[in-house]
């Protein structure tokens, strides 16, 4: 198990001026922020980000989402990092997300979901070294 977790803010949380709301709740349950960065994704970059759902139906409309403004993307430390953000951002749809969650808090659809976040110790690396060089983490 690893201590170390990726996460987006996305595009509708950032147009919705949510950035700062996320990042407390984020701080508030104990995260530390190691690497940050506020950055826009091309079409292309987010193709080879969500390149995993490349043969689902929905790959299109989601490298076009995750493209159409910018997002803060950032790695983030506490012990059971993985599933204790996992719970933190709720489920996908925010309609069934718990009280209290990110999801439930900033999302607006199952598309528009506000944040991501890695979904296995492995993924979490991945999608991390995809962001951030070893420079960019304290």
């Amino acid at each position: 198990m690893s201590n170390r977790t990726f996460t987006m803010i996305k595009p509708d949380a950032v147009r919705a001026g949510n950035i700062g709301n996320i990042l407390q709740m984020i701080n508030a349950a104990g995260f530390k922020i190691i690497a940050m960065k506020y950055t826009k994704l091309s079409t292309e970059k987010a193709g080879q980000f969500y390149e995993v759902h490349k043969e689902r139906p929905f790959y299109g409309e989601l490298t076009e989402f995750m493209s159409s403004g910018p997002i803060v993307a950032a790695i983030l430390e506490k012990d059971n990092a993985v599933a204790d953000f996992r719970k933190l951002i709720g489920a996908t749809n925010p309609a069934q997300a718990e009280e209290g969650t990110i999801r439930k808090k900033y999302a607006a659809s199952i598309g528009e979901n506000a944040v991501h976040g890695s979904d296995s110790d492995e993924n979490a690396k991945i999608e991390g070294d995809f962001f951030f060089s070893g420079l960019e983490r304290f």
